[in-house]
């Protein structure tokens, strides 16, 4: 019954979607012009470099990579910091706290159907041409199946950071600064935006403990690095499965002793 409702949350989303097709269209046309940028970026940094192997990554392997994650990117963004900071802003919060079903539950739900979509729209697409464009670069054999697995913890690793981010708001009232800094710090630091291969060593060390490189960088080396031994495979979802588990929990009581700051327009 319950998965019944989880999934009517997902169809009005994916209905939802549909109605915007405009922004949809925009979007891919953004990210086209994106990723001639980084193309012609990249190629300049490996010309200069002198070399065709630069921190154990080819041209092909950095353009790969960021291709996918700025797919990646489209697929799990669900801006729910912003929709947490405008309930609480207007109010609608006290309604969302009155529905028969846990708000965090019910946010990241009522953005799964944006996830199917973006699937279909952006990501799906985006790796067909790279593995044509690419001449079967990307292996296609079980490392799809633990990819896949990386990316469903990953979307659990990101909305728990947006979560945690959003309930600031409880005590700010106000969340654009808080969520561009944020922004800034997880695409930077998950790879998002520089492969984290190309980290000086003392950075990439530290980076490799924290929650934001199992967003972007282990599900993108699972998928590209074919010959990964599986032990390493192992590690590195069982890295992703303890962030996933510690942030779920911490946000969730963040969450609930947050709630007793609760101040809302006419209350």
């Amino acid at each position: 019954m319950k998965l019944k409702r989880y999934f009517s949350l997902t169809r009005a989303g994916m209905i939802e979607s549909l109605q915007f097709r405009l922004a949809t269209i925009v979007m891919i046309f953004g990210n086209l012009l994106y990723l001639v940028i980084v193309y012609f970026l990249w190629k300049a940094i490996y010309a200069s470099a002198g070399t065709d192997v630069v921190n154990g990554m080819t041209f092909s392997d950095t353009l790969i990579y960021l291709v996918l994650a700025t797919a990646l990117f489209n697929f799990m963004e669900m801006y729910a910091v912003w929709e947490i900071g405008r309930s609480i802003q207007s109010g609608k919060i006290v309604l969302d706290l009155l529905k028969p079903m846990d708000y965090r539950r019910y946010l990241f739900w009522s953005y799964s159907g944006s996830f199917v979509m973006n699937f279909f729209t952006t990501f799906l697409p985006t790796f067909i041409v790279v593995s044509i464009v690419t001449h079967g670069a990307i292996h296609l054999g079980i490392n799809l199946l633990f990819f896949a697995a990386a990316v469903v913890m990953a979307v659990l690793i990101n909305y728990s950071i947006d979560f945690f981010v959003g309930t600031i708001c409880l005590f700010t009232e106000s969340i654009w600064g808080i969520n561009i800094m944020k922004q800034v710090v997880v695409t930077l630091l998950s790879g998002a935006t520089i492969p984290l291969a190309f980290f000086p060593d003392k950075l990439r060390e530290i980076v490799s403990y924290m929650p934001f490189a199992a967003i972007y960088d282990i599900p993108l080396r699972i998928l590209i690095n074919e010959d990964t031994p599986l032990n390493e495979v192992a590690a590195s979802l069982g890295f992703q499965l303890f962030w996933c588990v510690a942030l779920t929990v911490l946000s969730r009581l963040f969450w609930k002793v947050s709630l007793r700051q609760i101040t809302v327009n006419g209350g």
